[in-house]
This record gives C-alpha cells, structure tokens and sequence, in this order.
C-alpha cells in the first residue's frame, strides 16, 4: 500500500462531497446536509461538491482538507480550521444554493428540517483549532489512514499558533470515540436537546479535546 498525504485540490471535490455526507451523517439515518438539501443522495453531493468549491473559503472549502490517497486514489479526508470560517460558512451555502438553483423559499424550509443542530453546537475556546469531517472509504478502513491524518492536521493547528484542538462525536458513535481516544483527545462535555433527538433519532453531540 502506497500512501501519500496530500493538500485536496479542485479536482477533489467530489470525492470531498462524499466525505462530506459520509461524516455528517455517521450512523445517523440523516444528516445536516439530508435535511437541508432534501431530494435524492445524488442530489445532496451536487450540492456539497458546490458548496466545496465556492468562491469563500469555509470549513467546507476543499481548502481546508487534507486527503489520505492510497495507491494513487483518494480514501479518506479530513479539514482543520479555526472557528472564524464559521462566518463565512454561511455565505459559502448560499452560493452553492445559487450554482445548483435553490431558491431562498427552498434554503428556509432546508433549515426548518436541519435546524435543530444548532441547539447541540460546539462551544470552542479562542483560537481552538478544529477538525470536522472525517471519513474513509469501506474499503480503506481500519489502516491507520484517519491516525495519519489526524497527526498531520494537529501539526498544522499547531504550526498555526493553536494550543488545542477540537472534534465531535455523535453520542453513540463509539468506534469514533474511541479513535480519537487514542490519537490523544479527551471528552470535556456534551449537548443533549429533545428536538434534536427528535429529527436525528440521536441523544445529542460529545465533544473532545487535546492540548497540542
């Protein structure tokens, strides 16, 4: 196996798209981007792999991703960011609404669906740096990609001036849990809100920690 990490590109969208969908949702029966998009699966990537290549630069920006490539392809992903690409997320989804022709009537029933999620949100420290998004191909599993990634986009934060990073966890997600776990993160706390167990049949959030 021949494995490279590398800064995702342009060209990566789609693949970034996936790994958008594939990490959103975990073991949920919808995510964020199900509800909010609505429609068709391949619906739901069009629009990530737009939302991916706008022309802000959010934490969904293929910027913002490093990738696994395994004997030439693609396999897992992940992005590092700091809490200020939050604000520009917002604009980032409404110019990926605009290229695939969502209209404002269409993103306002979209947040009606996946609103909830807000109720479970994170609540970093100044200059934390995060990382979302984290998903490998089935058949790429189990080899150590995400520990190689994660290692390399700690590095990043730090070299970036962060002293902690952040990610989150589904609660019942404990294969991921427990990854984190050993790649050094620690559980500070959790989110648990009614409306959001209602929509995503899902208690809430967890959230950990490392000092890097």
């Amino acid at each position: 196996m021949q494995l490279r990490i590398i800064d995702a590109g342009r060209k990566h969208a789609e693949f970034l798209a996936w790994a958008m969908l594939a990490a959103s949702r975990a073991d949920l029966e919808q995510s964020i981007w199900d509800f909010y998009v609505g429609g068709s699966e391949g619906e739901c990537l069009q629009w990530l792999t737009a939302l991916a290549t706008t022309s802000r630069t959010s934490w969904c920006h293929y910027s913002r991703f490093i990738i696994a490539e395994v004997d030439g392809r693609p396999a897992s992903a992940l992005c590092g960011y700091f809490e200020k690409d939050h604000e520009s997320l917002v604009a980032g989804i409404a110019e990926a609404d605009k290229i695939v022709g969502r209209t404002e009537q269409d993103a306002a029933a979209g947040w009606k669906r996946a609103g909830s999620i807000a109720y479970c949100g994170a609540d970093h420290v100044p200059g934390a740096w995060i990382i979302e998004n984290v998903a490998t191909l089935p058949e790429y599993r189990r080899r150590g990609l995400v520990d190689r990634l994660l290692a390399e986009m700690i590095a990043r934060g730090r070299d970036q001036g962060a002293t902690v990073c952040d990610i989150g966890v589904f609660i019942g997600n404990y294969r991921a849990q427990r990854a984190y776990e050993k790649a050094g993160f620690k559980v500070i706390g959790e989110k648990l809100h009614p409306e959001f167990e209602a929509a995503y049949k899902c208690p809430g959030i967890r959230f950990l920690r490392q000092n890097i």
